[in-house]
C-alpha cells in the first residue's frame, strides 16, 4: 500500500493519533497545521486522500476546500467537523468534500471512511460509471466525456462526487435505489455506517437541476428506501 494522504490538522495531539493509525496501515502521510500551508501542499502535490479539519488558524478547511476544487484538484477529501458543526458539515458536503467525520470519532470509523474513499477515488468512479458519452433529458446535457453539464444551455458546476451520483442515477433511470446502496456503490462504504451524505448530495443535485427543487420531477423520494431518478 502507498497511498499518500495529507492531513490538514492544527492538534497536535490528534495528529499524532491519525498519523500513528495511519502509518501503521502502511500510508504515506504529509502533514500541514494550518489552512495556508495545507492548500499550497494539497495544490502543489499528488495525493491519494486528504483529511482536512474545518477550524483551521489562517484559512479555514472550508475555504480550503473551496480553493482546492477551484484548481481543479478531484483528491478525494474527508472534512473533521465538531459534534456542534452541522452547517459546516452541509456546506462542506456542497463545496465539494466527499464525507466527513464528527470529532470525537472512533479509529475504525475513520478507517472505514478512508478506505471506502480510497477505493472509490474520482477518477476510478467516473471511468466505472460512465457508459454513453452523452445524456440529455429535460433541459439537461451531460458531456459524460468532458465532465461538462448544461441546463438551458447555461453551464452548471458539478462537485466530482455530484457528477459521479448523477451518473450513477442516469445508468439506473427508473430504479429504486436505497440509500445503503448508493453509500456502496458510489461511495465505496462496506458495512453500517450511518452518514447524511446521501441525502445533502441530492439536495445539491435537485437545486441545479429541477425547475423547482421543492417538487422534484428528476429525482423522487421513495419514503422509508431511497431515490428513484426518472429521465423524462
Amino acid at each position: 500500500m502507498n497511498e499518500k494522504v495529507l492531513i490538514v490538522e492544527d492538534e497536535q495531539e490528534l495528529c499524532f493519533t491519525l498519523g500513528d493509525r495511519l502509518s501503521s496501515e502502511g500510508y504515506v502521510l504529509e502533514f500541514a497545521g494550518d489552512g495556508e500551508t495545507g492548500l499550497k501542499k494539497a495544490i502543489s502535490q499528488p495525493f491519494d486522500l486528504i483529511i482536512l479539519d474545518i477550524m483551521l488558524p489562517l484559512r479555514s478547511g472550508l475555504d480550503v476546500c473551496v480553493e482546492i476544487r477551484g484548481a481543479g484538484v478531484d483528491t478525494p477529501i474527508l472534512l473533521l467537523t465538531a459534534r456542534s458543526q452541522t452547517v459546516e458539515k452541509i456546506q462542506g458536503l456542497k463545496l465539494g468534500a466527499d464525507d466527513y467525520v464528527t470529532k470525537p470519532f472512533d479509529t475504525n470509523e475513520l478507517m472505514a471512511r478512508v478506505e471506502a474513499l480510497l477505493r472509490r477515488n474520482p477518477r476510478t468512479v467516473t471511468t466505472q460509471l460512465k457508459r454513453p458519452d452523452h445524456y440529455r433529458f429535460g433541459a439537461i446535457d451531460l458531456d459524460v466525456r468532458r465532465c461538462q453539464l448544461t441546463r438551458d444551455g447555461v453551464p452548471v458546476s458539478l462537485t466530482a462526487r455530484e457528477f459521479q451520483l448523477l451518473c450513477y442515477f442516469l445508468n439506473h433511470a427508473g430504479e429504486v435505489l436505497s440509500r445503503e446502496g448508493l453509500l456502496r456503490e458510489v461511495w465505496g462504504y462496506r458495512g453500517p455506517i450511518f452518514t447524511r451524505t446521501v441525502d445533502v448530495h441530492v439536495a445539491s443535485l435537485r437545486q441545479k437541476l429541477e425547475s423547482d427543487s421543492a417538487k422534484p420531477k428528476m429525482i423522487i423520494t421513495i419514503p422509508g428506501v431511497g431515490y428513484l431518478f426518472q429521465r423524462d
